[in-house]
């Protein structure tokens, strides 16, 4: 399934959106809390290894994503004067 471009929505699907992508920053928010503490848990032990780099390297492709998404829905919201 392809997605249509923000401008092709209509509002209540732009709505949509909007909430469907703050519950995923909650959520990526959650994972990469459980990362940390996973790292913490790691140190604390003293158990350094491959295993400790693995969620350093998730944690840094959950805080990389693409921003564009979020500042052109933004934007879209704004234009057509919802939320």
């Amino acid at each position: 399934m392809s997605q249509k471009p923000l401008t092709e929505l209509t509002d209540q699907e732009l709505l949509r959106e909007a909430k469907k992508r703050k519950n995923n920053a909650i959520i990526d928010a959650f994972i990469v809390g459980f990362l940390i503490g996973i790292i913490a848990y790691s140190i604390v032990t003293k158990s350094l290894s491959l295993l400790t780099l693995i969620p350093v390297y998730l944690i840094y492709k959950f805080v990389n994503k693409p921003k564009y998404d979020k500042q052109e829905l933004a934007k879209e919201l704004k234009a057509r004067g919802l939320k």
